[in-house]
Formats: C-alpha cells, structure tokens, sequence
C-alpha cells in the first residue's frame, strides 16, 4: 500500500509539472510529506576538581545528564517534541540520587514564518543557554555561574507559546506556570522556586516576552523580560513577591574569533521574602579563538578565557549589614575546547572563584559532550 501511494503521488507531482503547473514551493512539499519520528539526545562526563585557599581538595567524577530527545512531525504544520532527562546517573531514595525529568514534551503548530503556537513543557526563552544547552554549544565543562544562579537553567514548566518571524526579527512570548517564592535565596537567587511541571501552581503565572536578531554583522543579539508574582506562604503567611528578571545576550563570531557576553539581573518587589535582597545582577563575557585551520588540523581546538560577576544580593534593603559584600564574587576561567566533529566535545578548562568575603577557590574541570 506504501509502495503504491508513493507511485501516485510521484506520478500526480509528475503530471503536475509537465503540464505546466504553477503550484507553489510550500504546496508541492505539502503533496510529498510523509510523517516521520525522530531521536536524538546529548550527554556530558564530569571531573570536577575543587580546592579552596588552604583548605583540603575535593573532586567528583560524575556523568551529569544523559538526555533523549524524541519528535515526530504528523504534517509540515503539525510537530510533537521532547526531552527526557536523566541526571547523575542513578535514581534511588534519598537526597544525593539524581533526578528524571521531562524538560520539554510540547505540540507545536507552525503554519508560516511568521507566527506559531507550543503548548505543554516549555523552555522559556531566556539567555542562550536555557533554550540551547547541549555541551558541545557552549565554553566550558559546567555551564556558566551566571546561568545558575542570575539565570536558573535549565528553567522548564507547563505553559503555551507564540513565537515567530517579524522583519527579520525573531519574538517569542510565554506563559507558564508560576513560582514558588519560598525556593528564592540571597545566595542562589530564584532558582529553588522552579517548579518543574509538578501541579504546578498557575494562579500568578509567569510572562516571558523575548526578541532577537540573528546574523546581522556576525553578530546574534537578544534580550528578554521575565515576570512573574511569586507565591510566598513562608511562615504560614500568604503573600506574594512581584519578581522581575530583565537580560541582555550578544554571540559574535567572525572567521574563528568567538565572542559571547550576557548580562541579567533578578529585581524582588519584597526584598523582605528573598532574606533581605531586592536585586540580583551579573555578568560573563567569554573570548575564544579557533586555532584548528592555523595547525591544519579538522574540526574545532579553541582557547579561551572567560570573565565572571555575579552578586545575588547587589542591593538590599539595609537589614543585614554586609549582606551585599557576602554574595558577590569573581571568576576567571581559561579553557581548550576540542570538537574532532562538530556534535563531540572534549572540554578542559581552570579558574579561580574569588569571593569578595572569604577565602578564593581554585577549580579544575574536565569533561566530554555529545549530541546527535
């Protein structure tokens, strides 16, 4: 039955066209689409090393995420996409197991360039890596510092989306489920408020409005607004916390000279609810040169070097003294990236925290990425 309903249809695409036919491009491939199902995944090795000044060392080896991706197009309109997600390789009782979990499982209908609808388990967008965050797509064995806890990736929950392609500018907005205000934290920002797609509680639910452009100059840029009123029933009150997150991101890349920088900021209505902390920023930049084709050598070997500012409590409102000073800290990292294919990564890079209380850390890293 395959076999004869491929021949109709190449026959009817046949007579179609020597007969002059002027369908257009989007409806000859409508007439010759077959459904079709998709698997793909990545995953990343860990070796983390890790030494305060005059303190004892400490190192993991870990193979952090093991992720399977499964899609299937019904039509060129009509898509369903996953991720499904394993962390820390083994899941058992008690605190230190790893995790399951489903960090995207959405339909998605896209009848042009200029408009689309997702609805299920959505990556909001934004910064760069949340929405892409495969190892081989960015510096570094760890994802950035600022992408843990300025941005809380991998940020993920049950919501709907409209996004699309408007002069050549790339939106996307938003609407998911909330956040639980009694997770947010002077050290780690709103991370701990990620709900996950659990019975997720959806009365004050999150907005995510981003823009981008893409290509211009060698150059991508976006940015992104992020709200939401944050549910607090710390302590057995009922409140909530107007929470804003506002970023900015820049990728330049230009023969092998690589570029990235981002910049964000976290803004608590009620710093009284976030340990005393009314605003969380931070900023990375890395720079990164491909030295493969000066050693004639396939593939990618890229150094580089990556600057790092966070504080997650750079202003407050005055409770507790030094408060700022506690959480703000600065990172250097140097780094080699080696891609023998573009979709595998081995990764090795070295830094120093250094708080601006407390003593310095350095940090050793070594890893291997893939995706498919």
């Amino acid at each position: 039955m395959n076999k004869l309903r491929t021949s109709v249809l190449a026959l009817v695409g046949f007579m179609l066209i020597h007969a002059g036919a002027t369908l257009p491009a989007q409806d000859l491939d409508k007439i010759f689409f077959r459904p079709q199902t998709t698997i793909g995944g990545y995953g990343e090795l860990h070796y983390n090393s890790s030494k305060p000044e005059n303190g004892r060392n400490s190192a993991t080896l870990d193979f952090h995420r093991f992720v399977l991706f499964f899609s299937h197009a019904w039509s060129e309109e009509f898509a369903f996409k996953s991720e499904l997600e394993i962390e820390h390789n083994l899941i058992a009782g008690g605190k230190s197991s790893g995790e399951v979990e489903l960090e995207q499982a959405y339909v998605d209908y896209h009848p042009n360039s200029y408009w689309g609808i997702q609805a299920g388990v959505l990556l909001p967008s934004v910064g760069i890596i949340n929405e892409f965050h495969e190892p081989p797509l960015f510096f570094g064995v760890e994802r950035p510092d600022y992408h843990k806890v300025i941005i809380p990736t991998t940020w993920f929950g049950n919501g709907a989306a409209i996004y699309g392609n408007i002069v050549q500018l790339d939106y996307r907005v938003v609407v998911m489920e909330g956040l639980d205000g009694t997770g947010f934290s002077a050290k780690e920002g709103i991370r701990g408020g990620r709900l996950k797609g659990y019975k997720a509680d959806a009365t004050h639910p999150v907005i995510n409005l981003s823009l981008s452009k893409r290509n211009w100059l060698g150059m991508n840029l976006g940015g992104s607004v992020t709200m939401t009123q944050a549910s607090d029933t710390l302590n057995g009150t009922s409140a909530v916390n107007q929470t804003l997150v506002s970023e900015f991101h820049l990728q330049f890349t230009q023969s092998n000279f690589h570029a990235t920088a981002e910049m964000g900021q976290i803004q608590y209505d009620r710093p009284d609810l976030v340990g005393g902390v009314s605003a969380a920023r931070g900023i990375y930049v890395d720079l990164g040169y491909d030295l493969a084709p000066l050693l004639g050598l396939s593939g990618a070997v890229i150094p580089w070097v990556r600057y790092s500012d966070i504080n997650t409590a750079a202003k407050t409102d005055g409770t507790i003294p030094n408060l700022d000073q506690q959480h703000r800290y600065a990172l250097w990292r140097v780094g080699l990236q080696v891609k023998p294919l573009p979709d595998v990564v081995y990764k090795l890079d070295f830094g120093k925290k250094m708080p601006e209380t407390g003593a310095d850390v350095s940090q050793l890293n070594l890893g291997v990425g893939y995706m498919f």
